[in-house]
């Protein structure tokens, strides 16, 4: 094997989401721009008894099309079905010809932060009320965390790198960047990369709630999730999945591969600090930043646009604020930052991947999705937020931060692809 070169550059080639604004990247980017909110009243079951009854629920979803058989999605749970739609979505996209590549170089790192929570509440609830004879066989399969990379990699034949990363919010931005590594470290040349979540039933919604993490602003649901802004109540759940494909620069160019951007950073810490709360001054989510613009050799002044975390948390999007102040000093003024959270909820361990969609389709189209909602701006989160309106303007460079809970901190730093 080849040894590990730092030189070896990745680029992005493909592009997969399934999100509750949009079942596919056009439909997603489009309803992002136009300010589209996928939050309403919980329809998976029924939630008058729960403090929070909204979400952002993935509507008219069909697994199919990527599925060998409906008998295989029928064997899958909800976070995988998402997980391998986008993975299918984001292949389809890169246009790699499998019959072709050295499938022993092509791997999959798709993480989930809590994997198959439907299963595992149906399967509990059959243990107490039928005994453990009438569990099913795919129970452990299904759900799993790791097995949307497995499922992927088998339906497709990829024998490459294959694991998943699970960092409860961090998660699809760390298998991203660690698939970066694998690349880098010429471990593989393409690698589909992403996360996908699917826990909106009762006991995640409950959960959520008993942690008072969750807005309970119930009767206006489409308000619910407003980042930076001063009425926040809590995160709204999402759920979805996002997956990209990434390859060695010399191997897409050998192919005609068309070239979204380049990925060129990544960093990788943690707050050590509480269960849940992030670091107050940001300390953790500044190094990571810090760490992504060292591996990629830029200055704070090369970027344009940072996709922020923003859940809508009370100490969460104040964190992050006084993190991109510390890293980007006088230039966190010309930054344009905003969050598609209000949009999406929060889609957990598919956040991160979905939102470097939204960071590589901005260096794409010269323009930046609105943070919706937004309109009492918090004292304490004054930067440009980028408030309710799409912003046209070219980026050459974005980061993309995701912070989990347990302290986990992931960023990835794309620039415009420079031949």
């Amino acid at each position: 094997m080849a040894n590990p070169s730092a030189d070896r550059r990745v680029v992005v080639t493909g592009l997969g989401v399934v999100s509750p604004v949009g079942t596919d990247v056009q439909s997603f980017w489009n309803n992002l721009l136009a300010g589209q909110c996928g939050v309403d009243r919980i329809t998976a079951f029924d939630a008058t008894a729960f403090d929070c009854q909204i979400a952002a629920e993935v509507r008219g979803f069909d697994p199919t099309p990527a599925f060998p058989s409906p008998k295989e999605v029928r064997r899958t749970d909800r976070f995988s079905q998402m997980g391998v739609h986008a993975a299918w979505q984001a292949l389809n996209d890169s246009g790699l010809d499998l019959a072709r590549a050295n499938l022993d170089r092509v791997g999959t790192i798709i993480g989930s932060g809590i994997g198959g929570l439907s299963t595992t509440t149906q399967q509990h609830q059959i243990l107490l009320e039928r005994g453990p004879g009438r569990l099913s066989p795919f129970m452990i399969p299904m759900l799993i965390g790791n097995m949307v990379s497995g499922l992927v990699s088998m339906y497709w034949n990829l024998r490459g790198p294959n694991y998943a990363t699970c960092s409860a919010c961090a998660t699809g931005n760390h298998a991203i960047g660690e698939a970066w590594r694998n690349i880098k470290m010429n471990d593989a040349d393409v690698m589909l990369a992403g996360g996908a979540e699917a826990t909106i039933v009762p006991v995640g919604i409950g959960g959520f709630c008993a942690m008072k993490a969750l807005s309970t602003r119930n009767d206006n649901p489409q308000a619910a999730s407003r980042p930076f802004d001063v009425d926040r109540d809590g995160f709204v759940m999402g759920e979805g999945a996002g997956v990209v494909v990434i390859e060695e620069l010399e191997h897409a160019r050998a192919r005609g591969a068309r070239i979204y951007c380049e990925l060129v950073g990544y960093g990788n810490t943690a707050d050590a600090h509480h269960l849940t709360a992030p670091a107050p001054g940001g300390e953790g989510a500044a190094r990571c930043m810090q760490m992504a613009l060292r591996s990629a050799g830029m200055n704070p002044g090369d970027i344009q646009y940072v996709n922020a975390h923003g859940t809508s948390t009370p100490q969460g999007d104040i964190a992050e604020t006084l993190a991109v102040k510390s890293v980007f000093g006088d230039h966190a003024r010309r930054l344009v930052v905003s969050s598609t959270k209000g949009a999406t909820g929060h889609m957990l361990g598919a956040a991160g991947a979905a939102e470097l969609v939204v960071c590589i389709k901005a260096i794409e189209n010269g323009v930046v999705p609105p943070t919706i909602n937004l309109q009492n701006p918090d004292p304490q989160c004054d930067l440009d937020y980028a408030a309710n309106q799409a912003r046209e303007m070219r980026v050459d460079a974005a980061i993309n931060n995701s912070f989990g809970f347990g302290g986990h901190n992931a960023t990835t730093l794309i620039r415009r692809f420079v031949g």
